[in-house]
């Protein structure tokens, strides 16, 4: 698929770097067994990065099959996993990878890139395709670009947790996060570009179809 545009000094910002000490992370509690990690601004010079990527990735649009039908999904995504042999580009992701790996114990294998180009791109109410063995898998974000809302709420239901995401923020699920609650990107009149950083582990192989 043809790379999208991008304008270069969109996002005006020295290089690229991330707080490998976590120290402006503060958890959250979603519920008794639920929590989020989050910090405001985790990498600096996020414009810069934001463009690394853009021009790094292999971006394509999936379809997805909805009733009796298959229709695009309404975003790019570009994933990567450990086992493909590819190298993770740009090479700052990986220095996050492992730094994120070794911060919450767990190896995170695979990196979802995925490239919100305005606001009619978005993501419904899901929960991650983990593998059901793991009870309380931990996901992390990191957002690019423009800021968008996301949203968490109970599995099935009820108030939603609003989340401001982007110019390098960084949010973590674990705890029961992602067996008892859901997550969207909605869709907004107006928006700039956002591209979302997904490192996680024992991917179901569902989540790929």
């Amino acid at each position: 698929m043809q790379r999208p545009a991008f304008q270069p000094g969109l996002f005006d910002a020295p290089g690229p770097a991330f707080d490998a000490d976590f120290a402006g992370v503060q958890r959250i509690a979603l519920d008794s067994r639920a929590w989020v990690d989050y910090a405001p601004g985790w990498v600096s010079g996020d414009g810069a990065l934001f463009e690394q990527v853009v021009n790094a990735r292999n971006w394509r649009q999936r379809t997805r099959r909805m009733y009796d039908r298959r229709v695009l999904e309404p975003r790019l995504t570009a994933p990567w996993n450990l086992a493909s042999g590819e190298p993770l580009e740009p090479r700052i992701i990986d220095g996050m990878r492992l730094a994120l790996s070794r911060r919450y114990g767990v190896l995170f294998d695979s990196v979802g890139f995925n490239f919100y180009r305005d606001g009619e791109d978005s993501v419904a109410w899901h929960g991650d395709h983990i593998d059901r063995r793991i009870e309380e898998p931990v996901i992390v974000l990191v957002s690019l670009g423009e800021p968008r809302r996301f949203l968490l709420r109970p599995r099935g239901g009820g108030a939603s947790r609003p989340f401001q995401l982007g110019r390098g923020d960084l949010l973590v699920t674990g705890g029961r996060a992602q067996r008892d609650w859901e997550h969207s990107v909605p869709k907004v009149k107006h928006a700039g570009p956002r591209i979302s950083l997904a490192f996680r582990y024992g991917m179901s192989p569902n989540a790929y179809k």
